[in-house]
């Protein structure tokens, strides 16, 4: 079994790239990636960049040319719902696109035309060992549910809101529904997790620069942690 790992931000590659038994290092598409062992599993580890284009790519390259069987997402997120704080992590259920409006023709907001479903979910068995390895991290509080992404840096509080009340989601970021909707049209079982650095919805904040040591703790104690569980 390989696992493809798609991290949203170069820091977060890095320490798992320490630990990583390195086979293979390819450059394609104008990003780097990182075939070997990690934690006793194969993986292809890889920074996607920002957007879903680019995430997109990133997740087709995985499946085309490495032919993974699972694929992991980590990274940053924007919180939602109101007990979700600076330090949380999201667990996501299920993912969609919020900028995809084809309302004009009569589809729903965030669906994507012509595709048998509205949200991409994710495979329950990988979200069940998600919630363990958070779990068995006493420090973390974490959170599952919808996880709404688009091409938009989200800050105002009423884009917040709606998107609260439009899809009932509880975080929001730039990447995930669109790897999510590549493993899906491929049939790949995949999971997004979320490091959450604000939330304008109650006000809590960190400075970015003392979040970002946080978030790569986080997610290089959860994906150790899913590896050895899976």
């Amino acid at each position: 079994m390989t696992i493809g790992i798609i991290a949203a931000m170069a820091e977060e590659l890095e320490i798992l790239l320490n630990d990583l038994k390195l086979i293979e290092k390819r450059e394609k598409a104008n990003m780097t990636f990182h075939k070997g062992t990690l934690y006793g599993k194969d993986v292809v580890a890889v920074v996607c960049g920002i957007g879903k284009v680019n995430s997109a790519i990133c997740t087709q390259i995985l499946a085309s040319e490495y032919n993974v069987d699972k694929v992991i997402n980590v990274g940053v997120a924007g919180g939602i719902g109101k007990e979700i704080y600076p330090g949380d992590i999201v667990v996501a259920e299920n993912l969609v696109q919020h900028d995809m409006d084809t309302t004009a023709f009569g589809d729903k907001m965030g669906q994507i035309p012509r595709l048998d479903t509205f949200d991409f979910k994710c495979d329950k068995e990988m979200v069940a060992i998600a919630k363990k390895a958070c779990e068995q991290i006493s420090e973390l509080n974490s959170f599952t549910g919808r996880i709404a992404s688009g091409d938009q840096f989200v800050a105002n509080i009423e884009k917040i809101q709606w998107l609260e009340k439009e899809f009932g989601a509880i975080s929001c970021e730039m990447e995930g529904a669109s790897i999510a909707q590549v493993c899906y049209l491929n049939s790949i079982p995949f999971v997004v997790i979320r490091s959450i650095s604000d939330n304008a919805n109650n006000g809590a904040h960190m400075d970015y620069q003392k979040f970002v040591p946080i978030a790569v703790k986080n997610s290089t104690k959860i994906l150790k942690q899913m590896l050895e569980l899976m």
